[in-house]
């Protein structure tokens, strides 16, 4: 570029938006925009700050772009994706490394210089007529130890209205900033458009759909794609960033929500929670009676001898299927009532009114969703059946419409951690709630050893056991062993970890049945309260510590007025050897084969509980009742 980035900027905005960037020191901040600009050549420029005025306008711009459709509830907005942009895009989301570097088998990327050089043919002109959007964000309460501030530019006001409802303003911190501040840089456009359902706009070049993870330069490029997990960059995107920096520095970047469940007294104790998809994470953020301080990412830091905890969002990008009145209360009535929430690609009734499958009330016979005009029985090009709603449906809120947001929320210290919980969709072999013995021995088997089985309505297969350490193997970008040894260390650095539980909601009897109520999740939750506050005892295990029958039975009663029976408990917290056993030899035969740096330290914890189960076996059986252990 001839001209700074000051002087080429004031020829390419008008003067209501250039005088927006005259207040930021950091010269890198102008030189990003002034590249992009000049690379991907918008019609205009909108600089957005702070304000309720520019949050407006984008919002309002959503609708008229055509990236949103009103619909007859105040505030509600629908959104639709192509038909083939409906979910992230692992395929072509790559991490560009300097040559000679990578991240192991398991990630996916390629030659750094190359993908620039791709990424920047793509982007040339790409957003020639429409535009361009410059938005300043903080993951994580903003002016504290834990914020990273962030630099968005994209033309799609839609991505921009769902950064708006998910993330805290920070413009005001790029204008803090000194000539030197570090910040994250993401760069997306949906590319040329066709017209779908509604009249809304959707990405037409799927084929040449990238999303483009620059550690080295800390940047996120993504292009013809409109689906939030490619284009939404603060989202999992940006907690590739952070996973790389938390590991350089010290702390932790987790794909894990925190919540505060309510104990005697008036006392709220602080937990975060690791789940893979379908597994139970935002209904248990969720939980009505409890408080949700986030569903999502976490960022995790000792602050004076105490491990604490924020939410980097401060909204909602959640799954929408099978969400109702009776077991999803608060969810419900934010979906269903006015205020601003933007539908990704449910079924928009005649009346302007939404459907999404398990929703309560009949399903519609017709109507306009993400394939166009809809109705019952509808086959895609390959003769599947398309659903009224996507599987992957989604639903945009900002956390403060919920009546059980935790008011602690923006505490710029982050909330007290005194528990980590790892969950997965395990048929056979985890009991509901377990403790781990200490901090190496949950990270290593119930963290690094999280595996979750897939459903037959995603995959088509149902009951493959899925490796997904902490539920992050698609979010990392450091190798797997070090992503382990790194919270192995973590838990060092302070006197007293948070003890680690391992939750399975999804144990099925001998008759294939459900053993857990969905809802039992918070009696789970209230025993693991009772036990970091040192107020319930439990049962030494091979494989960790399980609840006492009478703990379980009195909370039980206390909250739900429910009698718990001793063959529940029975059947919910036989110890099962030969299951446990086998989960020991398919981890450890991942962890040698497709591991190349994994810590030697997991293996001795393994072959340790290895020993534990067949001794157990030896004298008991291969399923022990917990009256054998006590």
């Amino acid at each position: 570029m001839d001209n700074d980035a000051r002087s080429f900027l004031e020829g390419r905005l008008d003067s209501q938006n250039f005088k927006k960037l005259q207040g930021i020191k950091n010269e890198k901040v102008l030189d990003f925009i002034a590249k992009y600009v000049e690379i991907c050549n918008p019609k205009s420029v909108f600089i957005a700050t702070d304000s309720e005025d520019d949050i407006k306008y984008t919002r309002e711009s959503a609708v008229r772009d055509k990236g949103e459709a009103k619909l007859a509830i105040e505030g509600h907005t629908v959104h639709f994706d192509g038909f083939n942009d409906q979910a992230r895009d692992k395929e072509t989301t790559k991490f560009l490394l300097p040559e000679g570097v990578s991240l192991g088998k398991a990630i996916n990327d390629m030659e750094r210089e190359e993908g620039l050089t791709e990424i920047h043919d793509i982007m040339k002109n790409i957003m020639d007529g429409h535009e361009l959007f410059v938005k300043f964000f903080s993951l994580g309460p903003s002016g504290s130890e834990f914020s990273m501030p962030c630099l968005q530019l994209t033309d799609s006001a839609y991505v921009g209205h769902s950064e708006d409802l998910l993330y805290r303003q920070g413009y005001q911190d790029f204008l803090n900033m000194g000539p030197d501040g570090h910040f994250f840089k993401f760069v997306h456009s949906q590319g040329e458009t066709e017209e779908v359902g509604l009249g809304l706009q959707v990405s037409k070049n799927i084929d040449k759909r990238r999303v483009y993870i620059d550690l080295e330069d800390e940047t996120i490029y993504s292009a013809n794609t409109q689906y939030g997990g490619n284009t939404i960059g603060l989202k999992k995107l940006a907690m590739r960033l952070g996973i790389n920096k938390a590991s350089k520095e010290g702390w932790l970047t987790e794909h894990m929500l925190i919540m505060g469940v309510n104990g005697p007294g008036g006392r709220v104790s602080y937990f975060t929670g690791a789940f893979p998809s379908m597994c139970g994470k935002t209904s248990t953020a969720m939980l009505e009676g409890e408080k949700i301080v986030g569903d999502d990412i976490a960022y995790i830091r000792v602050i004076n001898d105490e491990v604490r905890g924020v939410n980097v969002e401060k909204g909602l990008f959640g799954i929408i299927e099978g969400i109702n009145s009776t077991e999803d209360v608060l969810q419900w009535k934010a979906l269903t009532t006015p205020g601003e929430v933007i539908f990704g690609n449910v079924l928009v009734k005649p009346d302007m009114n939404v459907y999404w499958n398990g929703m309560d009330g009949e399903r519609p016979e017709k109507g306009i969703n993400h394939s166009g005009d809809w109705i019952a029985g509808k086959k895609d090009p390959k003769g599947n059946e398309i659903t009224a709603s996507h599987k992957n449906a989604r639903f945009t809120i900002d956390l403060n419409i919920l009546e059980n947001l935790d008011p602690r929320m923006e505490d710029k210290n982050g909330v007290p951690i005194s528990g980590f919980i790892y969950g997965g969709r395990d048929s056979d072999t985890s009991v509901p709630v377990i403790e781990a013995f200490d901090w190496r021995h949950g990270i290593i088997t119930m963290g690094a050893c999280l595996e979750s089985e897939t459903t037959a309505a995603i995959i088509g297969k149902e009951g493959v056991r899925v490796f997904n350490p902490m539920s992050n193997l698609d979010f990392l970008s450091i190798p797997i062993g070090r992503y382990i040894q790194d919270n192995l260390d973590f838990g060092t650095k302070v006197e007293e970890p948070p003890r680690i539980f391992s939750v399975n909601y999804f144990l099925k009897g001998k008759d294939k049945k459900w053993l857990n109520h969905k809802n039992d999740k918070r009696i789970w939750l209230k025993w693991m309260d009772l036990r970091v506050n040192g107020e319930a005892g439990a049962i030494e295990t091979p494989v960790g510590h399980i609840p006492k029958y009478d703990d379980l039975k009195r909370l039980f009663k206390e909250v739900f007025d429910k009698d718990y029976s001793k063959e529940d408990y029975d059947k919910q917290f036989t110890t099962r050897i030969p299951e446990n056993l086998s989960k020991i030899e398919r981890l450890k035969k991942i962890y040698t084969t497709k591991v190349t740096d994994t810590p030697e330290i997991l293996f001795e914890v393994l072959e340790a509980q290895k020993k534990r189960l067949e001794e157990a076996k030896e004298k008991y059986g291969d399923y022990i009742l917990p009256k054998q252990f006590s």
